[in-house]
């Protein structure tokens, strides 16, 4: 079984066993999988299959995808913005917001798309990675189109319903990568908030 009637790819399922028809066989939408379950499961399609112990639950994309991030976080901490600043005919110093709009804000803007869609490219991989390896409906990867923190969380909960014990590290790689990163965005917000105010001292005094 590899196309159906109208010439598309068989759609993943339970089928007859072609070598036991008495038996239902899980079809992964490429191959057959060692998945076996009695005639009745064709009317269960949310039956799902625990997958063996040594099938692996984890895969380079699923950690691509909790690197990529700290990629956009440590250009963040090369963007030193230089605040401008210009006086009005009343004599008052106000700040000029186009200075912000430097190479480096561009570059920071353009990392962020890039990783974004990295990441539900990563998540695309994976999923076709773990419906391979014999995960029933693994989660859909393009909820990382909405973030990809809620396709790590979904993909956790579905991994740990067919490997129990199991699928929980990127959880805490995940939760380990959210504390990191409030802290490098705090303590360069407060650096340069410390710049924008000595700034503003200089200019009053100018």
């Amino acid at each position: 079984m590899t196309q159906a009637a109208n010439g598309s790819s068989t759609p993943a399922g339970w089928y007859p066993d072609p070598s036991e028809p008495r038996q239902m066989r899980w079809w992964d939408g490429f191959q057959w999988t060692p998945h076996l379950a009695p005639a009745t499961a064709q009317f269960m399609p949310l039956q799902r299959v625990l997958i063996s112990n040594a099938t692996p639950v984890y895969n380079p994309f699923i950690w691509a995808m909790l690197i990529l991030p700290l990629l956009s976080l440590g250009l963040l901490l090369t963007w030193q913005p230089n605040f401008h600043y210009f006086t009005t005919r009343q004599g008052a110093t106000t700040f000029d917001p186009t200075s912000i709009y430097t190479p480096g804000y561009f570059m920071l803007q353009i990392s962020g798309f890039l990783t974004w869609a990295l990441c539900v490219l990563c998540a695309y991989f994976d999923y076709q990675r773990l419906a391979r390896s014999g995960v029933i409906r693994p989660f859909h990867w393009a909820w990382c189109f909405l973030s990809p923190t809620v396709y790590i969380i979904g993909r956790t909960v579905i991994v740990r319903k067919v490997a129990p014990g199991r699928g929980m590290a990127p959880i805490w790689a995940m939760i380990g990568t959210i504390v990191l990163s409030f802290i490098v965005v705090g303590i360069w917000t407060a650096t340069l908030m410390s710049s924008l105010y000595s700034q503003v001292g200089y200019s009053v005094n100018a």
